[in-house]
């Protein structure tokens, strides 16, 4: 690893930038197209991209299927309807909200969860997602079949990651404004350049699926991200997200039982090579890392049919991260 970082060190500065160190830098991500699901990387650093491969036929302008990355964006509107006045903030208990959804002799710890136990996957609920997820989807109301989900643990206990629970803040935000929630990120988001949503699939009712089935391209995906790690302003300084938001999205309150990484609301916490890493990830390796110490913004797209979990997969694409993560600290570290 050190010796990446030091054939790396010049890429850190874009304005001290060699030749070499530029080449260096390719020369990672040219071999990064030995993870064949890999379909696209863009680096950033503080704004301006380093670095961007798309491999085979992918290019980093093409829309694709972000997966689970999306929880995120839905993570992002919650925080800016908060700071609208829209919801009253992470404590909001759902069930008043969705009262027609609700079960006809509901469990009474319904009335107990939170939009905050929404967001953190501590609903208590029973996930939807992994292999309950196709029996959902297949559900002719996918709002009130998440409601009707048993039990499994209280609120505010265990993280249980699910779609479902993504999909009930849509809905929840759908009610709230009387707008889709892709007519809101475009207009909440829109201000953030490059960011856009190419397509988003609906449930039968119309509510786009809050954290799956969004397109974007590597390009949009890096520009969310950049907006988060620049305390959510845009580069004209307009702020879209609540600093505040960001701080609260980035706070532990749970770990995944399957990786042990932390998580906040709507994000993964981990560190890498000895830095602290947000991170948002989807199914197959659909991934946007920031690292706010180094101004750091990396987006990598995968094939979204290839599971990355199991496979050993999504561990590589965080070893490739490290990689990055080195050469930039050395890198600074020299230039300082």
């Amino acid at each position: 690893m050190r010796k990446i970082a030091v054939a790396l060190l010049a890429i850190v500065l874009p304005l001290a930038v060699s030749p070499a160190g530029a080449q260096s830098l390719g020369s990672l991500l040219d071999g990064a197209a030995r993870l064949e699901p890999l379909e696209a990387v863009i680096v950033a650093r503080d704004g301006d991209i380093l670095a961007e491969r798309g491999y085979g036929r992918h290019r980093v302008s093409d829309p694709t299927n972000i997966k689970s990355a999306s929880k995120s964006v839905i993570s992002a509107l919650v925080g800016i309807a908060i700071a609208k006045g829209v919801l009253a903030g992470p404590e909001q208990k759902i069930a008043p909200l969705l009262r027609d959804q609700l079960p006809a002799s509901p469990d009474p710890r319904l009335g107990d969860v939170t939009i905050g136990h929404l967001l953190s996957m501590q609903a208590g609920l029973e996930r939807t997602s992994g292999p309950n997820y196709g029996r959902w989807v297949s559900s002719g109301n996918w709002v009130r079949t998440a409601l009707a989900q048993p039990f499994i643990d209280e609120p505010g206990g265990r993280m249980l990651y699910s779609t479902g629970s993504t999909h009930l803040l849509s809905a929840i935000l759908t009610r709230s404004t009387g707008r889709s929630t892709l007519a809101l990120a475009r207009d909440w988001l829109g201000a953030q350049p490059g960011f856009a949503i190419a397509g988003w699939e609906r449930d039968p009712q119309g509510i786009y699926l809050g954290g799956n089935q969004m397109a974007m391209s590597p390009r949009s995906l890096l520009a969310f991200g950049e907006l988060f790690r620049n305390g959510g302003r845009t580069e004209a300084g307009e702020q879209i997200v609540p600093e505040d938001w960001i701080r609260q999205s980035w706070s532990l309150r749970t770990h995944s039982a399957f990786t042990g990484d932390g998580y906040g609301y709507g994000w993964f916490l981990r560190r890498m090579a000895g830095e602290e890493v947000r991170y948002a990830w989807g199914y197959g390796g659909q991934m946007l890392y920031i690292v706010p110490a180094l101004e750091l913004t990396v987006a990598m797209t995968s094939d979204e049919t290839s599971p990355s979990a199991r496979t050993g997969y999504r561990d590589r694409l965080h070893g490739l991260m490290s990689a990055i993560i080195e050469a930039v600290r050395v890198g600074a570290a020299t230039a300082g």
